[in-house]
């Protein structure tokens, strides 16, 4: 196979070029703003939250979790699709996860958006660690909350679980 000069130079500025776009794809990741709450008042009442209804689903109180999710929920599952009945999501959680679940914040990684007459949205990392596979390795997952705050009194409307 014969090369030419022109096609050697044209095959190093392709290659030179290709390389260089990677690298401005791999550094793009630098031009992510790093995240500060918009309302620090609001970014600590979802973090509370937060708190207060992962240990209910922690300790497996039903009550408290079913009260913190509005009527017409929907919770988006990555691997078992959308549920939008409050009743089977409480009776899948006592069945699947009371005493065999204990769900983990990675802490710091909480952040709140308000949405303007409505509520907030909370996207942060946790991790889940089932005690009938002691020995299975825990990896951070993403989630997603969508919050309504309906005078004063706030409730879970949409949840989006990726693992």
């Amino acid at each position: 196979m014969k090369f030419n000069v022109f096609s050697v130079l044209i095959f190093t500025l392709l290659f030179l070029y290709g390389g260089s776009c990677l690298a401005q794809d791999n550094n793009s990741i630098d031009l992510i703003p790093r995240y500060v709450p918009v309302d620090e008042e609001l970014h600590n009442k979802i973090v509370a939250l937060d708190k207060k209804y992962f240990d209910a689903y922690n300790q497996c109180d039903l009550e408290k979790q079913a009260s913190m999710y509005a009527e017409d929920l929907e919770f988006f599952h990555d691997q078992g699709g959308l549920n939008t009945s409050k009743k089977e999501i409480i009776t899948s959680i006592k069945e699947n996860i009371c005493g065999k679940v204990t769900r983990t914040l990675i802490e710091g990684s909480i952040e709140v958006y308000p949405i303007n007459n409505y509520g907030a949205v909370e996207i942060g990392y946790h991790k889940f660690y089932n005690n009938q596979e002691p020995n299975a390795i825990s990896r951070p997952s993403k989630f997603i909350i969508v919050w309504k705050n309906e005078n004063g009194t706030w409730l879970i409307t949409k949840v989006i679980s990726l693992h």
